[in-house]
């Protein structure tokens, strides 16, 4: 099998996990916000922030390493192993003696409990990351579907009956441990590796000394995306918080799945070929073109969609989201450019680099809080948009250099995209708000949907856009 045809089988199959996993969590999201109270929601995103640095301290960049090493060995994937299911114990502990000093700060008792159960992920999960990293090298997403769709739908099933039998907060709690818990055992049945009675001093020095620049950049990371949740927990009720928790999420479900599921297989792929710059470049612009020219559009039909699509989705409750989700739809269309110019970083072994950049974009983060959290959640978020800019030149710039694929050059190759999404969105916004506002939301999203579909793609085909081909290329190379 050529690299062309593992990569795009690769791809095939990751947006199958992806979205095939990500359906089925909408659709159990949705049936929990209509039961479930804003607030509510806003209590598990306080704890999420825990649980994701948790996640990173547990894995410290040693996952990473074992994708980018060429032929690893048991002694690897044991040492890994061990550090990762060892520093998970750690990590719950820690959370544990941490938990009450959490609910204190953010004025809610209840994060203790919720802490001290929910955490309990993090070492079940930690049991079964090296078996899943070897199927992400392998790029073998076909069997990571047959794990994560029957986890999410016991575990999803489960969540809504206990929300509907009043267990709030806690059936979201239950439902995220009987998913983790579930991946985990099969993980293990699908695998063939074990892990040995090795762990490898040198081993792990080698994998450690590319993965705690990684680990330490992912904890700045999380952190700082996560920090608008902090400040809002901290500022504002539980309330406020779940509808940013909802907009958020709502945003990021085209715009983290695609992405998402492309990274899968560009690190890996982007590994096997670090050494080759031009195949490297050919084959980074190319995905990149077909995701914003996927992404963009998707992303501003739901901007202007954005009060027919809450209320159909989540009933009347949920509409206070809707200014929060339109200024993070600016933000998104960016994340995949990001996310795919520091995996050149990653590939290239450049993780101190990688580092310094995300200690710089973090500064330029705090800075932009302390003269934004007054102005409200509002104003915020429009320094989030302001800050993720910033951030996209600094990632693009250094990243570029390693690829002699400049800022210049890569903006030119997205921005027919980018535009011809704004024409639409501003033709759609006008068509909605003057032909469909007294429209019942359903045939709102049925109709403006469709009509800035079909608008966006024939004004591609009639302009000739190259990624139009691309795609074409890719579904022909499949059949």
């Amino acid at each position: 099998m050529s690299l062309k045809e593992e990569a795009l089988g690769g791809i095939v199959w990751s947006f199958a996990q992806q979205f095939g996993t990500q359906i089925i969590s909408f659709i159990v999201s949705l049936v929990l916000a209509r039961i479930l109270m804003p607030s509510d929601f806003g209590t598990i995103a306080v704890f999420g922030v825990f649980m994701n640095i948790g996640s990173v301290l547990i894995d410290g960049g040693l996952t990473n390493s074992l994708i980018r090493t060429q032929h690893p060995d048991d002694a690897d994937f044991s040492t890994v192993f061990y550090f990762n299911l060892v520093t998970s114990i750690l990590v719950y502990f820690l959370l544990v003696l941490v938990a009450p000093w959490i609910a204190i700060f953010f004025n809610m008792p209840e994060l203790t409990r919720i802490i001290r159960v929910y955490a309990l992920s993090l070492p079940i999960g930690a049991f079964s990351s090296v078996q899943q990293t070897l199927f992400t090298k392998k790029m073998d997403f076909k069997t990571q579907l047959k794990i994560q769709l029957p986890s999410l739908l016991i575990g999803g099933t489960t969540g809504i009956i206990l929300a509907y039998s009043g267990f709030r907060v806690w059936s979201l709690v239950i439902m995220a441990l009987l998913q983790t818990l579930l991946s985990s055992v099969q993980f293990w049945f699908y695998s063939s590796w074990r892990p040995q009675k090795i762990f490898d001093k040198e081993k792990f020095r080698f994998h450690f000394d590319f993965g705690y620049k990684l680990a330490l950049s992912g904890l700045i990371d999380t952190i700082f995306q996560n920090i608008y949740t902090i400040v809002i927990g901290k500022i504002y009720t539980a309330a406020p918080l779940g509808y940013y928790n909802k907009a958020n999420s709502m945003q990021q479900l085209p715009v983290i799945n695609i992405s998402s599921a492309l990274n899968k297989v560009t690190y890996p792929l982007f590994s096997k070929i670090q050494e080759d710059n031009i195949q490297l470049r050919y084959i980074y612009s190319q995905i990149m073109k077909i995701v914003i020219f996927i992404i963009t559009p998707l992303i501003v039909i739901m901007g202007v969609l954005g009060i027919p699509l809450f209320r159909f989705l989540f009933t009347e409750k949920w509409l206070p989201a809707v200014p929060y989700f339109r200024i993070l739809c600016i933000a998104g269309v960016l994340y995949p450019i990001h996310s795919y110019n520091l995996n050149i970083l990653k590939t290239k072994g450049r993780s101190d680099l990688f580092l310094k950049l995300e200690i710089i974009k973090k500064i330029i983060t705090v800075i932009t809080l302390l003269f934004t959290y007054r102005l409200g959640i509002i104003g915020l978020l429009w320094g989030k948009v302001a800050t993720s800019f910033v951030a996209l030149f600094i990632n693009c710039h250094y990243s570029g250099k390693f690829l002699n694929y400049s800022v210049w050059d890569q903006f030119k190759d997205l921005a027919p995209s980018v535009f011809l999404s704004i024409f639409m969105g501003a033709f759609l916004w006008v068509f909605d708000t003057h032909m469909m506002i007294a429209s019942r939301d359903f045939i709102r999203l049925f109709v403006g949907s469709g009509i800035g579909v079909i608008l966006y793609i024939s004004t591609a085909y009639f302009i000739k856009f190259d990624e139009l081909k691309l795609i074409k290329d890719l579904l022909i190379i499949r059949k």
